[in-house]
């Protein structure tokens, strides 16, 4: 919460799901909102702080560490941090050999940079969701969310980049001709000249949203559920308002719901990562 400000239920949320947004407030100056209804009226072209300076924080994060094991690798049994990387890129591995069919050299340190980066900005969601705010608050920064993953902009942002390398590899692996091909070359084939457009047409609208739904996929799962868990957390803290009692219980659900919690950011991140190798794959596959 900011600062030493009485929140209601309704307005405790509310700020805690509202990013540190910049952008052109109603006045027409441009700056970070100060309330959730300046956050909102900001548009298209705001910028969530808040989303950026943790993911960048996190990126670095991963970064550091991994390069800190490269530097200090030793010969014979690993151990330490040796060890973690060692095991976490075995991991990686076995994955992309398991869903990747093709040859990419940049697979697997992809699938490694998202699968890591995707799970810490997840981890962040055990922060207990009042800490960070009330350090914020007290330094004057009025809102603060802390787990990427809950911003729509940021897995959107994550899912186009992860779909612009499949129309690259599309491309790259089967020509225009053949990627525009495959649109509109199945799954309903004919050889009557005068059918053909009229099939074209209507694989190209049905291979276009199988195309559209991966980023779709991708962002919104990952979204949806890193949200859904963010607002347990939120809706488990307001109890602690309410009495001793619903107080004690509150915490005993929020232990639960961590303890649970780790398996589902888990999860998410080797489905994001699962999902970015097999449609990588799919590009890179011919069809004949």
């Amino acid at each position: 919460m900011a600062g030493s400000e009485t929140l209601t239920s309704s307005e405790y949320i509310k700020h805690h799901l509202t990013n540190l947004t910049f952008g052109q407030l109603p006045d027409g100056n441009w700056g970070i909102a100060h309330t959730t209804e300046e956050a909102a009226s900001m548009g298209f072209w705001a910028l969530h702080l808040d989303t950026l300076f943790w993911t960048t924080a996190l990126g670095g994060l991963f970064l550091y560490f991994f390069y800190k094991a490269s530097k200090n690798v030793t010969a014979g049994i690993p151990a330490g941090l040796q060890n973690f990387v060692e095991l976490m890129m075995d991991f990686i591995n076995e994955n992309v050999r398991g869903s990747f069919s093709g040859k990419n050299d940049l697979i697997a340190p992809l699938a490694l940079t998202v699968f890591v980066w995707v799970f810490l900005m997840n981890l962040m969601d055990l922060v207990p969701v009042d800490l960070i705010p009330y350090i914020a608050g007290a330094i004057g920064i009025h809102h603060m969310k802390v787990v990427p993953t809950t911003d729509p902009n940021l897995t959107f942002a994550m899912a186009l980049g992860v779909f612009a390398l499949i129309i690259f590899y599309s491309i790259k692996f089967k020509g225009v001709g053949g990627f525009i091909g495959e649109l509109t070359g199945m799954p309903f084939e004919t050889k009557n000249p005068l059918l053909k457009p009229f099939f074209a047409v209507i694989n190209l609208v049905l291979e276009g949203v199988n195309l559209l739904a991966k980023p779709l996929s991708l962002s919104l799962r990952l979204y949806g559920n890193m949200y859904a868990g963010e607002m347990i957390f939120i809706l488990i803290a307001v109890m602690y308002s309410a009495g001793w009692t619903l107080g004690i219980f509150g915490g005993v659900l929020q232990l639960g719901w961590a303890i649970f919690h780790i398996l589902i950011i888990t999860l998410q991140a080797f489905i994001f990562m699962t999902l970015t190798i097999v449609y990588l794959d799919m590009a890179h596959a011919e069809h004949h």
